[in-house]
């Protein structure tokens, strides 16, 4: 009897040390560096338990011994904190960091540019076209109505969440802008700031150049003179569709449209295009000009002038300048 006593304990000791042994193996081995060459990028979806992700990191060489993982993910009671998204994993890392990485939800961050002077249709198809979206956005967004800029989001995001984000972005600056503007301006009301300033931003991609042409415009209005703009006649036979792609011609500034300023005075209906923050500054806080002309010089900015024959000089030297390049004009002739 005490000898089988005996045994009973001897067999009790060694189970417990092969039990401990197990265990303190394979606590070096989730907290050891992993198999992992080089980075890799695992998805993981939606719902996945436990297991299956511990299948795809091994399947993606992030971890060897998915068992392991497992076990020691639930000894430490994680497995109900795992996140879905998408994960990049560094070379070596241990299995234990992985885990932390998918526990605290360090997904991969993907950035959209929205560049100013994009058309709502433009935006909505740049955004179609992002991988990683979710598309769901049916309707393209009112003109004007969005704020160019960068913007962060994780795989699986909606379409409809980066729309709803450039709209409050945009409501948030131009508030913020139209407290501070200047006095006297010749139009009334944030949205009609919004109107100009998207003929701005279609008019220039030099900075500088901004508030000087937002002063030319602004002089224009004031003396009651047609804006005269080519961007505006392009959103005419567009529609906001895209780009023109061929030079206007004279018979194009003809177009019977509200939005074409060559044949309308005062501002078009609406915008033209979403302009960026640096332009809606602009038009709230124009330079001072007695400018009320300008046309492209051939650098890439513009030749400014005060009067109609000084104008004529510069749309004269620009038109040379464009017959020796063999270039479409890029420049209105305000």
């Amino acid at each position: 009897m005490r000898r089988a006593s005996r045994l009973l304990l001897l067999l009790i000791i060694a189970a417990t040390l092969a039990v401990s042994g197990i265990f303190i193996w394979g606590q070096k081995a989730f907290d050891r560096p992993g198999p992992l060459e080089k980075e890799v990028t695992v998805i993981i979806p939606r719902g996945a338990g436990l297991q299956k992700i511990a299948e795809l990191l091994s399947n993606a060489g992030v971890i060897d011994q998915p068992t392991v993982f497992v076990v020691a993910t639930r000894l430490r009671q994680h497995h109900l904190d795992l996140k879905a998204g998408e994960y990049t994993f560094a070379p070596r890392i241990s299995p234990s960091d992985a885990l932390s990485q998918i526990r605290e939800g360090k997904v991969v961050i993907h950035r959209v540019t929205i560049a100013e002077g994009l058309t709502s249709a433009q935006v909505a198809r740049l955004l179609a076209g992002t991988e990683g979206l979710i598309q769901d956005q049916k309707a393209i967004p009112p003109e004007g109505s969005l704020l160019p800029e960068t913007y962060d989001f994780i795989r699986g995001d909606r379409s409809s969440s980066i729309i709803d984000r450039m709209t409050a972005a945009h409501d948030r600056k131009l508030s913020a802008l139209w407290q501070n503007r200047a006095e006297d301006l010749p139009f009334n009301t944030p949205d009609e700031a919004i109107v100009l300033a998207s003929i701005v931003e279609k008019e220039t991609a030099v900075a500088s150049e901004r508030a000087l042409i937002a002063g030319v415009f602004v002089n224009r209005l004031r003396r009651g003179m047609r804006l005269q703009s080519d961007p505006t006649v392009v959103y005419a036979l567009t529609g906001g569709d895209g780009p023109l792609g061929r030079s206007l011609t004279f018979a194009d500034l003809k177009t019977d449209s509200p939005y074409n300023t060559y044949k309308v005075s005062g501002l078009p209906p609406g915008p033209i295009a979403n302009p960026g923050t640096a332009a809606i500054a602009a038009v709230l806080q124009p330079d001072a000009t007695d400018a009320l002309y300008f046309v492209a010089d051939g650098t890439g900015g513009h030749a400014f002038a005060r009067t109609l024959r000084e104008h004529n000089r510069n749309v004269a030297k620009w038109r040379r300048i464009n017959r020796q390049q063999q270039q479409p004009t890029n420049g209105s002739r305000n």
